[in-house]
């Protein structure tokens, strides 16, 4: 039966604590991939989230998927939130608020996007090319941005497509309000107020106390990008910044040495 079930679902790799299980274990995993997620790219974002935890608790000395206790998922969940963004940790993505959150944030984390210029995406300036998925940003002034999507972006951007059933709706705006009453996409564009509202109650969701808002998340790409060997010049190119002076004030690194150096007072 698990085999059967394996073979109609040829992107799922068992992680070691489930094939190490016995034969209910494993089907009770693999049907809840088959038949609870309809949608192949959710399946395949869960299925990577599913073996990366359980991946992490092989590595800490857990020896079966029956020995997985809460405390294990909250300790994970606790360094994902030192390790990765927000809209990985903190967003509900079984709704299409949630789906469509996490898209925008993630969308101005990864590609560096203004606010303005994301919210006046359409559907169609989420784009294939070259076997991979691109956007394009509507900057001031009637400029056109094109940049590849980072792989997390692209894992958020498909769900969102999908999980909303936005694909045919090429000329509608990629981020729309809720229809009051209804949980599901409106076709009215997000407004910019909506978006920062959204920002910080995500913000407070996740336990974050820094007052933050739509920009936040453009330096937070920008610093991470630097932080990681990036420079500046090509960092400017991404943000399609004219200069690399103000490039530099999304730059947030130096924070970093001002609090290393704080905690060198020793009293």
């Amino acid at each position: 039966m698990t085999q059967a079930i394996t073979s109609t679902l040829p992107a799922l790799v068992l992680p070691a604590l489930v094939a190490s299980a016995d034969e209910r274990g494993q089907r009770r995993f693999l049907e809840f991939f088959a038949v609870t997620i309809r949608n192949a790219h959710t399946r395949r974002a869960y299925a990577r989230a599913a073996g990366e935890f359980l991946g992490w608790c092989d590595a800490r000395g857990v020896t079966s998927i029956a020995g997985v206790q809460p405390l294990h998922v909250a300790a994970w969940i606790e360094q994902l939130g030192r390790d990765v963004s927000v809209p990985t940790v903190a967003i509900d993505v079984t709704t299409p608020a949630g789906l469509r959150d996490r898209a925008l944030i993630g969308l101005m984390v990864y590609s560096f996007a203004r606010i303005g210029a994301a919210l006046g995406m359409r559907v169609e300036d989420v784009f294939v090319q070259n076997r991979r998925l691109w956007v394009r940003l509507h900057e001031k002034g009637g400029k056109r941005h094109e940049m590849p999507c980072h792989h997390n972006l692209e894992e958020y951007l498909t769900a969102y497509l999908d999980g909303c059933a936005l694909r045919d709706d090429r000329k509608g705006p990629l981020f729309r309000t809720i229809a009051r009453g209804t949980k599901r996409l409106s076709d009215t564009p997000l407004p910019q107020a909506n978006a920062f509202q959204m920002v910080r109650r995500r913000a407070v969701a996740a336990d974050i106390e820094t007052a933050i808002g739509n920009h936040s998340f453009r330096a937070t790409g920008i610093t991470a990008y630097l932080k990681n060997g990036g420079t500046l010049e090509r960092a400017a190119t991404m943000a399609n910044h004219a200069s690399t002076r103000t490039t530099q004030l999304y730059d947030r690194r130096s924070d970093d040495v001002t609090l290393d150096e704080v905690e060198r007072v020793l009293i």
